[in-house]
């Protein structure tokens, strides 16, 4: 199970990590919402995906390489971006939500690690 995750994590940062630079170079893809009760500039969604993104990716990759610490990172990072994409739901709702799915299922996975089937493998 940790392989997936560590899998996921890794792919979640990239996505995470393009659409932080997506909304850095102003793309018209995302809406604008000028009564959003949130209302931050693309630009600082921009740097907070990207920031977001690099540390999932980076948690992902010590899940991958059997790091304990790993784990409590990478349930945290994607409890963030879990947070971070549901206020960014009113720039770009379809992709808001399925990174919070992914994230979903990141913890889930994370969740789930067991000290027997991590030593059989």
């Amino acid at each position: 199970m940790s392989l997936f995750a560590g899998v996921l994590m890794i792919l979640a940062g990239i996505l995470n990590a393009v659409q932080g630079v997506v909304a850095l170079f102003g793309n018209e893809i995302y809406l604008s919402t000028p009564r959003y009760a949130v209302a931050v500039d693309l630009t600082a969604w921009g740097w907070t995906h990207l920031a977001l993104g690099v540390l999932v990716a980076a948690a992902g990759v010590a899940v991958l390489s059997g790091r304990a610490w790993g784990r409590v990172v990478g349930i945290v990072v994607a409890a963030l971006t879990m947070v971070s994409n549901f206020l960014w739901i009113p720039y770009y709702p379809v992709w808001g939500v399925v990174v919070i799915v992914l994230d979903v299922i990141v913890i889930a996975a994370l969740c789930s690690w067991s000290r027997a089937a991590a030593q059989a493998v």
